[in-house]
């Protein structure tokens, strides 16, 4: 674990790392936020899944999220989307598979397998990594994300309902397996096998008797992504309706699908986190 960047933000550091990964093999790039108050000990993390397209740039520089980190004393981990590399398999003339869109997927099929093992990289290699060489309170951690990363924020949390404190997204690809995106990259990372797509699901892992206590959604009403039926976050509401999963979707009256939507917003998230964190 190498750090190549540090900035001083809000009385913390904003630090960047590079380490070679065992899950993915391949080096993998991050950013950590700590706070002001690792100076007096360790803190509670939030991790933070982008989307399609992204590094773990993106949401660091547009999110605005720092700010209110330092105010509740919580580090932030921004993850990369996927494996890179020049060895790693990718499809350059596609944005929505391979290098940038991991999916957070566990991919079972060639040539996508020996590198894109996203959902173990995110569960359990880098937390165990920065737990063990970051001033962070061991499993003590919560989870949110964006779109692709809203997606993966939510399988995270249902698949592990006790290793995160809450879980959040923003505008997230909440059924995955009846969407386009999904369709496609299900179809190259797990096979043509779609009761196994079931597993990266947060409506069918929800339907299937999976549990958190509580999830806060925020979708935007003039995103694009959500017209053209990519999100589909009231098949998720009737999923946890339908099983009695306590969830809230506040529509966003306005917002797209941009970091302009989760700036607006990425406050009240870290709030919502905070007070399970600390809880």
């Amino acid at each position: 674990m190498q750090q190549i960047e540090s900035v001083k933000e809000f009385g913390g550091y904003l630090n960047r790392y590079v380490h070679e990964s065992e899950t993915c093999n391949c080096e993998m790039t991050f950013s950590v936020y700590l706070p002001p108050q690792v100076e007096s000990g360790k803190v509670p993390t939030l991790y933070w899944l982008s989307g399609l397209t992204c590094s773990d740039d993106n949401a660091r520089v547009k999110a605005g999220a720092q700010r209110y980190a330092a105010e509740q004393g919580i580090a932030l981990v921004f993850p990369d989307t996927s494996p890179r590399g020049d060895d790693v398999a990718d499809e350059k003339d596609r944005y929505d598979l391979g290098q940038g869109a991991g999916f957070y997927v566990n991919a079972t099929q060639a040539p996508w397998a020996a590198h894109y093992q996203m959902y173990d990289y995110i569960t359990k290699e880098l937390p165990a990594l920065l737990e063990a060489k970051l001033p962070l309170i061991p499993g003590l951690k919560s989870i949110s994300g964006h779109s692709m990363g809203g997606h993966g924020a939510l399988i995270c949390a249902l698949k592990n309902p006790t290793s995160y404190k809450s879980v959040s997204a923003f505008s997230p690809i909440c059924n995955p397996v009846n969407c386009g995106w999904g369709i496609g990259c299900f179809d190259a990372y797990l096979g043509e096998d779609t009761t196994t797509w079931q597993a990266y699901d947060a409506t069918a892992l929800v339907d299937a008797g999976a549990r958190v206590t509580d999830i806060l959604i925020d979708q935007g009403t003039a995103d694009e992504f959500y017209d053209k039926k990519q999100l589909l976050p009231e098949n998720f509401q009737a999923a946890c309706e339908r099983e009695g999963q306590a969830v809230t979707i506040r529509m966003q009256q306005g917002y797209d699908h941009s970091y302009h939507f989760i700036a607006s917003f990425i406050g009240e998230h870290i709030a919502y986190h905070a007070d399970a964190l600390k809880a």
